[in-house]
């Protein structure tokens, strides 16, 4: 085999790699954007009560809180590889079983797991990538898993439309085709190699470096400090000293960034008939668009603003333009649209960086435990926020509701100036590394 074919093989192995984690995430983004289309047929058809009605809205954030760390645990003591495919086997089964509910428990029982399975995806998929990927770059290729999320999102808003007022198709079916994608997922994930990086840390260090030579190539073993890996045992540090500022970081800077998205998203087209916008369905489409291409920007972006800067300037940026909303809830629609479509764009702009801090500033012996942690306090946030905002809307109104969301922002932008560290251009192993980052 010539260089040139040894490189090329090594670039689609790390390709293949990309591919099949940003997908799960585009998964994930599309099993949670559809649902935001068809809620309102679902009211209708299974005569939802309000509180059935924010159950089945929260149920997929609900069972992310109770996935994403359970998975975690599992994928640090059992390994990456073989969670990676059997959670996206989970994503297949539990997308068929939508087409067959017929009462609202169901549905939420359904949904519950598929949150835990996209829970999981937040905890297994990142780690997977990133213990593979050299530094030079791994920024990026994080950040393309939550570009992957919002088109994943925004292809899900499209295609429920479509399929719902062109097609005419039930919302059970529109639900369900969620399991198209997650078997393309499926079949990339099968035969990819084990995360060199939790092969050392399981002391079977040639094994590791077989795949980082055959992968990467001959000096990138000792060029990404693979030899260098932390070997702690004790998980509960993961909550004393310095690796617990890192938790509460993390768990803070997600929550604040996701909550007020997904209250308002997961209601987008009641949230715009209550501002008096007149096509729901076009300002759905355009914000979420405009999210998507934040989230792109983010991407291009982040090696060269560095991750703390792209973390703390979008969090005030998103507060003021909910506060404007908050105060002129009545204003000029086009005022109020532009002040959704930038919020909407730097909080994906921002969101990038939930797929990159987390796996940075945990060692690997247990960076998918402080994952699915972070993962699951976000999403406590996010699904109070759900449950709550279609009764905050008809109790307190659509513009207080704005204001607490902007009190979350000025939240996070506050704890993440007083804790975020700068892990841009550092080793996985250095990044991880007690000690190391400041």
């Amino acid at each position: 085999m010539t260089r040139v074919d040894e490189g090329g093989r090594r670039r689609g192995v790390l390709r293949r790699m990309t591919l099949a984690t940003a997908w799960g995430e585009g998964l994930d983004g599309y099993d949670l954007g559809v649902l935001s289309v068809v809620l309102p047929l679902i009211t209708t058809s299974l005569g939802l009560s309000p509180l059935w009605e924010g159950l089945v809205a929260a149920s997929a954030l609900v069972g992310i809180f109770v996935g994403a760390p359970l998975a975690g645990r599992l994928t640090d003591r059992l390994g990456r590889r073989r969670m990676f495919v059997l959670d996206i086997a989970a994503f297949v089964v539990l997308g068929v079983l939508q087409a067959v509910v017929t009462e609202p428990w169901q549905l939420f029982v359904v949904r519950l797991l598929l949150g835990a399975a996209i829970g999981a995806e937040y905890a297994i998929g990142a780690a997977m990538l990133a213990e593979l990927a050299p530094s030079r770059g791994r920024g990026r290729r994080l950040s393309g898993l939550l570009v992957s999320w919002y088109v994943g999102f925004l292809v899900s808003v499209v295609t429920a439309y479509l399929l719902v007022d062109l097609a005419g198709l039930n919302w059970r079916w529109v639900l369900a085709t969620s399991a198209v994608p997650a078997l393309v997922v499926l079949a990339l994930r099968v035969g990819l190699p084990e995360s060199p990086r939790w092969l050392v840390r399981h002391g079977r260090v040639d094994e590791a470096r077989e795949i980082v030579e055959r992968q990467l190539g001959p000096e990138a073993f000792a060029a990404e400090e693979y030899a260098a890996e932390d070997h702690g045992t004790d998980r509960l540090r993961l909550f004393r000293g310095e690796l617990g500022r890192r938790t509460v970081f993390v768990c803070v800077f997600w929550a604040c960034n996701v909550a007020p998205y997904f209250a308002i998203f997961t209601f987008a087209p009641q949230v715009f008939t209550a501002l008096q916008l007149s096509d729901e369905r076009a300002s759905t489409i355009a914000v979420n668009a405009l999210a998507a291409v934040g989230a792109v920007v983010g991407m291009l972006s982040i090696e060269r603003v560095g991750r703390r800067r792209q973390l703390i300037v979008p969090f005030w940026i998103m507060a003021v333009s909910l506060v404007v909303v908050g105060l002129w809830s009545g204003g000029p629609a086009a005022l109020v649209a532009a002040c959704f479509a930038v919020f909407a764009f730097f909080n994906a702009l921002q969101g990038n960086l939930t797929a990159v801090y987390p796996i940075e500033v945990f060692p690997t012996d247990v960076r998918s435990t402080g994952v699915g942690i972070g993962s699951a306090a976000s999403r406590v946030g996010a699904a109070v926020g759900t449950f709550l905002l279609p009764v905050g809307i008809t109790v307190i109104g659509v513009g207080p509701c704005m204001l607490i969301g902007a009190a979350v922002c000025v939240a996070g932008a506050v704890v993440s100036h007083r804790l975020a560290p700068e892990t841009t251009g550092r080793t996985l192993t250095r990044t991880g590394g007690v000690g190391s980052v400041a």
